[in-house]
């Protein structure tokens, strides 16, 4: 009994971020090997043949994991595909793509290298051979065909994170920014962290003056803000544009520009939690985090700061008051580079928004033991495609704004909509507003009136490890609404711990005096029986998008 609590344990540990029944990272893209398409039409029936119809059991030191929903295909050879995802979640790799379709594969100090040959890309999703190549990655892989079942151990027990990683020397990261005087600091870190996401094989330079000047918040740029505006501004399709579309520091906006990517995912770290970061760095790309800095962009006198060494640390505790992306870290970095010295050794490699003239080429080291910084922060997880989806039914354009809910850690909440077209529902999104959320998500046709709510189809379920933005991938393909339907999404929610898990839009302070509440018909229930309408009983709108595409 200790031995299976010790691998479920192990499981939590190294899980980061992602949502049970989605899988592969959108928005990345693969070349196709030559024998694609044979391969791809041999794998059903092989499969069929093989399993006898079952999904194959797929298992940690040999307790089985399969409710976890990843897959493993196999080919005409015998020979088994893991998706990428899977690596990345539950092996704790490293999947680095880059433009030619090579990708490199490392966990701790091994490294792997695979042309665009050696993987299969099934549905957008990219699977990796399980052969031979897996003990580098410390890793053994034994398969029965007789009962069904693949069973992932380990050889030494190597740790999945090096001591040290710098995203830079990997080409994960793209140039050092300027804010100048102005209080943008935030949409530099936002969109520096996110351009990390594509790298290496994709390199693209966002517009923050956009991101400022085009949100629904519409504030003016010497206000600041936060990664809540951020993710709200993505994931309500405003943005990201390009710079070159939308050049920085003239404080004029083109409102008519189109996203250029779509945000489907956005992890939210609500706790200092140094493993946690690093693992996300290490797997997914910057993270967007805020500390206090005794200076400021005009003067960088101060005792906390090294400008030697390019080293800060504040021993006290304050509120935050700059934003930063962390790419990368150093177990062995001195304690002696500090002016003031901490206790320890240990540092985050930090990239600024105050041009290269400002630290190392722009990026500084901050001490582990800084009380301020990652209090918050954000990892972008899962950028996609603009076409993803074709059409976005949505009322929150400014995002998680505050919670709702009935004292309790479950709730029912809902959004009715008309469909605009012949389409299908092909995805809906919303916040997990803490860790360890679990959901169902429904679909009502023909919507009257709340009654119908009695009529709602289950078509996705799953979890969630952190709070976050994050989006549900809908696989079935008969979910057509008729133009002029009015059609409900609703949301069964448990968010342990928590006591108003329905994240809401709302006027809430200046900040989100700009809320518009007449633009949405949304419901919140205890127990998806009596139903409360948001807009005309609590002044708010239900943070629940609903994606289509065209038949």
């Amino acid at each position: 009994m200790k031995k299976v609590i010790i691998i479920i344990l192990t499981i939590i540990i190294i899980v980061f971020g992602l949502y049970f029944i989605q899988s592969g990272t959108a928005g990345r893209s693969i070349s196709k090997s030559d024998d694609y398409d044979e391969a791809a039409k041999g794998v059903g029936d092989m499969l069929r043949e093989r399993t006898r119809g079952e999904p194959m059991d797929i298992r940690l030191e040999g307790h089985s994991i399969k409710g976890l929903n990843y897959r493993v295909l196999v080919d005409a050879n015998l020979k088994p595909f893991a998706s990428e995802d899977f690596l990345e979640d539950i092996l704790g790799c490293a999947v680095r793509r880059y433009s030619g379709g090579d990708l490199v594969i490392e966990r701790g100090d091994a490294k792997v290298s695979l042309t665009v040959d050696d993987v299969w890309v099934l549905q957008d999703v990219v699977f990796i051979p399980l052969d031979d190549r897996m003990k580098t990655l410390d890793y053994n892989v034994e398969m029965s065909f007789a009962q069904n079942y693949i069973d992932f151990s380990q050889i030494n027990g190597n740790p999945a994170l090096p001591a040290a990683y710098d995203m830079r020397k990997d080409d994960r990261v793209t140039p050092v920014r300027d804010q100048g005087k102005y209080g943008t600091c935030w949409a530099f870190a936002s969109l520096g962290a996110l351009e990390t996401v594509t790298m290496p094989y994709e390199e693209n330079i966002y517009s923050p003056d956009h991101m400022t000047l085009s949100n629904s918040y519409k504030l003016d740029v010497a206000a600041g803000g936060d990664h809540s505006m951020s993710i709200a501004y993505m994931a309500a399709w405003q943005g990201p544009v390009y710079e070159e579309d939308d050049p920085y520091g003239d404080r004029k906006t083109d409102e008519k520009l189109t996203a250029a990517k779509h945000l489907e995912e956005a992890v939210v770290i609500n706790e200092r939690d140094d493993e946690v970061i690093k693992s996300a760095i290490y797997r997914y790309g910057g993270i967007e985090t805020s500390l206090y800095l005794a200076m400021s962009y005009d003067n960088l006198d101060s005792k906390y700061y090294n400008n030697e060494n390019d080293a800060y640390y504040s021993p006290e505790p304050h509120k935050p008051n700059h934003d930063v992306v962390i790419v990368g870290w150093d177990d062995n970095y001195s304690r002696d580079n500090f002016g003031e010295k901490p206790k320890k050794d240990g540092a985050f490699i930090c990239r600024n928004s105050w041009g290269r003239s400002f630290g190392e080429g722009g990026y500084f080291y901050v001490s582990y033991e800084d009380p301020n910084i990652c209090t918050q922060s954000v990892v972008y997880t899962r950028l996609a495609e603009k076409d993803n989806f074709d059409r976005i039914y949505q009322s929150d354009m400014l995002g998680w704004v505050g919670q709702m809910g009935f004292e309790s850690d479950t709730s029912y909440f809902a959004n009715v909509y008309t469909a605009e077209g012949d389409e299908r529902l092909a995805g809906v999104s919303f916040y997990s507003t803490d860790k360890n959320t679990e959901f169902s998500v429904y679909l009502v046709h023909d919507f009257k009136d709340t009654n119908d709510f009695e009529k709602k189809e289950l078509v996705a379920s799953g979890g969630t490890r952190y709070a976050g933005y994050y989006t549900v991938h809908l696989s079935d393909e008969e979910l057509w609404l008729k133009p002029g339907e009015r059609f409900a999404v609703l949301v069964y929610i448990k968010t342990p711990g928590s006591q108003k898990p329905v994240a809401v839009e709302y006027a809430a302070n200046d900040r989100s005096s700009k809320a518009d509440i007449t633009d949405g018909e949304g419901y919140i229930s205890q127990y998806g029986s009596k139903w409360t309408r948001t807009e005309e009983e609590l002044e708010a709108n239900v943070c629940l998008k609903a994606f289509t595409v065209k038949r």
